[in-house]
């Protein structure tokens, strides 16, 4: 799997969807990773911060797509507000635990996220969630 992921501040979905060509650039704030199912991921986090199924968060709609086609190309897809709010409220210890068993569900499906990695994603995805709340934002993953 090579895909490369931004998750980036937007103030609406129209203006998230205007990524959907290009990625985030320089428009918006943004972080870059790659090689993991982010629309996967946002899902089994929440499913670790805030609670729920994962089978009850897919048949509710999430991730939420704003632009493109889902298995066709390029895609931007919002970050739940259960999410935002479970990450912004989650502490460094908190977010480090969600981290290390996120890596360890991915570990049982073959998929491998070395821990530092996962610490580094979901802790600075929390920062960047809390970043969007203080400006009346949220935010979105592209994925091409």
């Amino acid at each position: 799997m090579s895909r490369i992921i931004e998750f980036f501040v937007a103030p609406d979905d129209v203006s998230a969807g205007s990524a959907l060509q290009t990625g985030p650039g320089r428009a918006f704030e943004s972080l870059s990773f790659g090689n993991f199912d982010p629309e996967e991921a946002v899902v089994e986090w929440e499913c670790l911060l805030a609670g729920g199924s994962f089978e009850e968060l897919i048949e509710a709609g999430e991730p939420r797509i704003v632009a493109g086609q889902d298995n066709a190309g390029c895609v931007v897809f919002a970050i739940s507000p259960g999410l935002s709010a479970a990450l912004a409220d989650a502490g460094g210890s908190k977010l480090r635990e969600v981290a290390a068993a996120w890596a360890a569900q991915r570990a049982e499906e073959g998929e491998v996220i070395d821990s530092e990695m996962a610490d580094a994603i979901v802790g600075d995805l929390a920062a960047l969630v809390t970043t969007a709340q203080r400006q009346g934002q949220g935010v979105y993953c592209w994925v091409a």
